[in-house]
């Protein structure tokens, strides 16, 4: 899940600033950090969390294909066009939107 900080940071990664809990309405700013807007915040915060979301099968396909050292092994016993086909599986298994 994407936090209110995540956003905050996104907008201006150099902020200071501390909230209570997960609301917008608690958020604190320090030594002179311009403020940011509630809504600005909950829009970046949304728009994260939905780029997030729609990249899943990023996070799917690193966490199936094989070691890198497995890999680089495939590619030694099987030649590219073996790696290719290993690797297509996970690609298939999870394709992109």
């Amino acid at each position: 899940m994407i936090t209110l900080m995540d956003a905050i940071l996104s907008i201006n990664p150099e902020a200071q600033c501390s909230i209570s809990g997960d609301n917008v309405d608690t958020v604190q700013w320090y030594n002179g950090s311009a403020p940011i807007s509630k809504e600005d915040i909950l829009a970046k915060q949304a728009e994260l969390q939905t780029e997030y979301d729609n990249n899943q099968y990023q996070r799917d396909r690193a966490a199936d294909y094989p070691s890198i050292p497995d890999q680089l092994d495939d590619i030694y016993h099987n030649g590219i066009d073996g790696w290719k086909a290993t690797i297509k599986v996970t690609k298939d298994k999870y394709p992109k939107p």
